[in-house]
């Protein structure tokens, strides 16, 4: 019996480098922690999460029964309610795997906080049984967490193509003293066997190399794993989706299909990375004054256009930022990138070339506050400085809430004299996900029983869940799930079913990984909204007696100098809370702290109408 859906459808010594632009967002490109959020969906808001309705319940993992016996148990442990946090568990009898293990960014309201990762708490007691992690291509929100995650569900072996391990091995330098990753490198047309499970892969376009969908076979049921793709017939040094391999998975018969929701909302065809080639290749071409180009280091489809058209026009590329010199290293490594060594030069030797031979090819489109891009604009860049002449492409779209940011930039460029274009000038970006046309193909190449929507918001996954019935299948056969949900397979039935594993928020800040928790954060926007206000009280051991004057120190809640009066005030209350008490009361430094709190906060709401954090100090003498 099917159920219907609930719709109508280790430590280093040293903090690690965060990550910038080394991952998809929007379209296909990552956004650096410093500027906060997730990758969000094209001309949409992110909302902070989910939660849970009263037709699913978290369940303890120690209380789930082991599947039965010839049952694919799917858990989505993150990417279905938010856009990042990829990540996606298959269980048969014995053996695990896993596919993709991705970081999400934060939101506004998480001050601090670098990244956020899966929550494997299901995984504790399974170690053994985990016989690998799959990764289908090489952004950050599909491989983000793996320094903090494999170590501790007992570093499993990672798969991925060759591209994709640069990548992950680059990134794992930065954590030192972490344990060495077991990468095995494949090819697209390698076939694998884990356990009961049997993996292969198709090549499929996105914007970055060697990104694949996955074809994970058992004994009763064989499903697909799109990750991120688009249908690209033009795409930029790679071949075509391999429509051939799609269709022959398609035509053997498809139980469950995992697909990507990032672009669901949008009518129409992706645009060919050719189309955005065109555009850039006239802008080198007729540039009479330097040109800077800001994109993501992670579009390295977009890097190899622009630095080979620029040597082909006969011009000079200099990289900055530290991803996209990593990821530019990276891919001519492997060959993805091929150009002259005398094409790259170091930005402190530009001035020794005329300005019209000059492409600058930095991160910071998203108006990052410690990218490259920004402290150009800035003329915080030691030997960058925007000039009369100079044109400034922003290659890539604006991520909804990044407006403003995005604009203060444009207002600053053009200040210092600079011509600004963007992707609503001209077709200077494409996106890395299919939109809804391309998605419609997909299932119809693919013709699984069940259609699985993933990694996107809630309303993403509605809408790409809305496209399968368009094209026939029922509610019965379209999960639209929750992270967490348990869904089950054998022989060609699907239950979805009510039991969820804990999936909430594993938040990374620092070095500390899952230390800071939601009752942190409250403390962190109170402190950002209202300010602190610290009393220093000292009181006689013996009596209770309050000594002297309390001390005040305000934080972020007024100026003491132009509010004397309100200080008085406080202190007032305070001596005041500490006399009216019992003795024997007032001796006990607790109830001293939670006196004054109390009292001072009513005060202090009474008469500013604000609510500061109150951290009262009591000494005894």
């Amino acid at each position: 019996m099917v159920e219907k859906p609930k719709s109508s459808a280790a430590s280093s010594s040293k903090r690690p480098r965060r990550p910038q632009g080394g991952g998809d967002r929007r379209g296909g490109h990552k956004r650096p922690p410093h500027a906060r959020g997730g990758r969000r969906p094209e001309g949409g808001r992110t909302p902070r999460r989910a939660t849970t309705t009263d037709e699913t319940f978290v369940v303890h993992p120690k209380d789930i029964k082991a599947p039965d016996s010839e049952v694919l148990r799917v858990i989505v442990l993150g990417g279905c309610e938010e856009v990042g946090r990829n990540c996606t568990l298959l269980e048969y009898g014995n053996d695990i795997i896993l596919i993709d293990m991705g970081l999400q960014f934060p939101e506004e309201d998480m001050p601090g906080i670098d990244y956020i990762i899966p929550n494997t708490a299901y995984l504790r007691g399974k170690e053994k049984r985990i016989r690998g992690l799959i990764i289908t291509h090489g952004h950050y929100d599909h491989i983000g967490a793996i320094p903090h995650v494999l170590p501790k569900i007992g570093n499993p072996p990672i798969y991925g193509l060759p591209i994709t391990n640069a990548i992950i091995r680059k990134r794992q330098t930065d954590y030192k003293g972490y344990p060495k990753l077991n990468v095995h490198d494949l090819k697209v047309d390698d076939k694998i066997k884990l356990g009961k499970f049997e993996v292969s892969f198709f090549h499929i376009n996105h914007n970055i190399p060697d990104a694949v969908g996955i074809l994970v076979e058992t004994p009763s049921t064989r499903l697909v794993h799109t990750g991120d793709w688009k249908f690209d017939f033009h795409p930029v040094g790679e071949d075509r989706a391999d429509f051939q391999r799609i269709a022959l998975i398609g035509s053997k018969g498809v139980d469950v299909l995992m697909g990507d929701s990032t672009n669901a909302s949008i009518p129409g065809h992706t645009i060919s990375e050719k189309v955005v080639g065109e555009e850039i290749e006239r802008l080198i071409e007729k540039a009479t004054g330097r040109l800077i180009i800001g994109t993501f280091a992670s579009l390295l489809s977009r890097v190899k256009q622009i630095i080979e058209m620029a040597e082909k026009h006969g011009k000079f590329v200099a990289i900055e930022g530290y991803s996209m010199k990593t990821n530019t290293e990276i891919a001519k490594e492997v060959g993805f990138i091929k150009c002259k060594a005398s094409t790259l030069i170091p930005s402190d030797r530009m001035d020794k070339y005329p300005d019209d031979k000059i492409v600058i090819l930095c991160t910071g489109a998203q108006g990052e506050s410690n990218a490259a891009l920004m402290r150009i604009a800035n003329n915080e860049h030691r030997f960058v400085r925007i000039r009369q002449g100079d044109t400034v492409v922003f290659s890539s779209s604006i991520i909804p809430g990044n407006e403003s940011t995005v604009q203060k930039v444009y207002d600053t460029l053009y200040r210092r004299g600079a011509k600004v274009i963007n992707y609503h000038m001209m077709d200077v970006h494409a996106g890395g996900h299919g939109r809804q046309e391309d998605l419609k193909l997909m299932l119809s190449l693919m013709k699984p029983k069940y259609y699985i929507p993933i990694e996107g918001n809630h309303f993403m996954l509605k809408d790409n869940a809305d496209i399968a019935y368009s094209l026939g299948w029922d509610a019965e056969h379209v999960f639209v799930t929750d992270n967490g949900q348990l869904m089950e397979f054998k022989n060609g039935r699907g239950v979805m079913r009510k039991e969820k594993v804990p999936t909430n928020y594993v938040f990374v800040d620092g070095l500390g990984v899952g230390d800071v928790s939601d009752v942190v954060l409250r403390d962190r926007n109170e402190l950002a909204s209202d300010g602190m206000i610290v009393i220093i009280a000292q009181v006689e051991q013996k009596t209770g007696k309050l000594v002297g004057q309390p001390d005040i120190i305000s934080r972020g809640f007024v100026h003491m100098k132009e509010n004397r009066d309100l200080i008085m005030g406080i202190k007032k209350v305070v001596q005041k809370s500490a006399s009216s008490s019992d003795p024997k009361s007032t001796a006990d430094d607790d109830y001293v702290r939670r006196q004054i709190r109390n009292e001072v906060g009513q005060f202090v709401l009474q008469k500013t109408n604000r609510r500061p954090m109150i951290l009262p100090v009591v000494i005894g003498v």
